[in-house]
């Protein structure tokens, strides 16, 4: 994705994203925080474990499934980018045009309808609420009302990104003939919900949040560029996730509730740490460098980072350490009250970012991203403009606040 071929000594050869690659329209839809002090107090969540993430709230959906809170982000997506939406409402709970908590409001503008989408992706991490089905089509249906293709993806937390690449991809090949523009809708959710998955337990050091979040890119309009993109592969550990269970012939069917410890546990008792290690961080280290080059910036030209939405050990271990990024240059101070949101951390921290008007015209914002797998990726962001959506001046810094 984003790269072609291959150059010198079989290296990959990047070449930056077309410079009409432009971000249109973004939004989050989130359900109520609960306090992880609440859930420390229930017996939930061990105290100290909590103490070392420093998260301080997650959002919890009640009865709204995963692809609907995608849906309504995308409805409010859509909206911005001057594109209206001619979905039908699932009447499943409250609807965006009624609720939307993403830190802005809505634009308005002239709405064309939704035929300029070429595309819909919609990426998840956990289950969608129905076995055998399609939530990329129910997205369509709730949020779009089009025929283009609508596509499901994997690719666990990296999902997002995955998506970003491959809706980059097909910007880039150009509108069909009689298409003055083409544009692709990039959706997440996921509820992370018992019995299956424990937010608290199932990944220790990172509480997971449940929401959707939306992306509209397009070949010709929008709010910011991607200026540069790259992903990076490491296979060899894609053991991690799956430990020495055999293949199952049915979800849980060795394990009721989803435990990556145990997984991770299982696959360092026959490797080597410093050689995983070593492997995991030379994909990340290229992934990031591949994407600054098809930029032309360096780390220190960036002005704000939006990375996944860990603990702050494994925040400052796997990244700030890494990278020598300071803690306030990132959206850690909103993400510790919201969770990890599966495949939607890098779009739900950009719309963060623009809609509480922290961002203006040059501001440049690197996305990175880790999935199971393993995958990294990291895109490059220039803003052109500020939307007339967002906020005109950021808001004073609260620690945990959530726009």
């Amino acid at each position: 994705m984003t790269e072609a071929g291959a150059g010198a000594g079989g290296t990959p050869a990047v070449e930056s994203p077309a410079p009409d690659i432009r971000i249109a329209g973004c939004a989050v839809w989130l359900p109520p925080r609960t306090p992880v002090a609440d859930a420390v107090a229930a017996g939930l969540c061990d105290e100290a474990l909590a103490t070392a993430t420093g998260m301080l709230s997650v959002a919890v959906a009640q009865d709204e499934p995963a692809p609907e809170m995608a849906a309504r982000a995308a409805r409010t997506a859509l909206e911005r980018s001057g594109l209206r939406h001619a979905g039908t409402d699932s009447g499943s709970g409250t609807g965006s045009d009624r609720e939307s908590r993403s830190g802005g409001v809505p634009g308005s503008g002239d709405a064309s309808g939704s035929g300029d989408v070429s595309l819909i992706l919609h990426a998840s991490f956990f289950y969608q609420g129905h076995d055998l089905w399609a939530p990329a089509s129910y997205v369509q249906r709730a949020a779009v009302g089009n025929r283009c293709p609508a596509i499901e993806l994997g690719q666990v937390s990296n999902g997002g990104m995955a998506g970003l690449g491959l809706a980059v991809d097909h910007l880039r090949a150009g509108p069909a003939a009689g298409e003055p523009d083409r544009r692709v809708l990039l959706t997440t959710g996921d509820a992370f919900r018992p019995p299956g998955f424990d937010r608290w337990r199932s990944d220790s050091g990172t509480f997971y949040g449940d929401g959707g979040t939306a992306l509209v890119l397009s070949s010709a309009e929008g709010f910011a560029r991607i200026r540069g993109l790259a992903t990076v592969s490491v296979p060899e550990l894609e053991g991690m996730h799956r430990g020495d269970d055999p293949f199952g012939h049915a979800p849980f069917s060795h394990r009721p509730v989803v435990d990556l410890d145990a997984c991770k546990k299982d696959f360092l008792a026959t490797h080597r740490v410093p050689q995983v290690i070593a492997a995991s961080g030379a994909a990340q280290d290229a992934a990031v460098e591949r994407a600054l080059a098809a930029a032309g910036v360096t780390l220190a030209d960036v002005d704000r980072f939006v990375l996944p939405h860990l603990g702050r050990k494994r925040l400052r271990a796997g990244h700030l350490a890494r990278f020598g990024i300071a803690e306030e240059r990132t959206t850690w101070e909103w993400s510790r009250g919201i969770g990890h949101l599966g495949a939607g951390d890098q779009i739900a921290g950009f719309d963060h970012l623009v809609a509480s008007g922290s961002l203006g015209a040059g501001d440049l914002v690197v996305w990175m991203s880790v999935g199971a797998g393993f995958t990294y990726s990291c895109a490059v962001v220039e803003m052109l403009e500020r939307p007339a959506w967002a906020a005109t001046t950021p808001p004073p810094t609260s620690v945990g606040g959530a726009a």
